[in-house]
């Protein structure tokens, strides 16, 4: 799960890139979709992680 909460951080900085460059105006939007799911993500890894335990 932490795997794809990083994948989905590594998309989401590379649409930050494009949009907060000019590139693309739509990138903007995406990658802000991008960002949070990668913070629900991690803190539903970082939970798993800490039941786990």
């Amino acid at each position: 799960m932490l795997r794809w909460a990083l994948i989905f951080f590594i998309i989401a900085i590379i649409a930050a890139v494009f949009g907060f460059g000019g590139i693309a105006a739509g990138a903007v939007s995406i990658a802000k979709i991008l960002f949070f799911i990668f913070l629900v993500l991690f803190v539903v890894s970082l939970l798993a992680g800490l039941l786990r335990k």
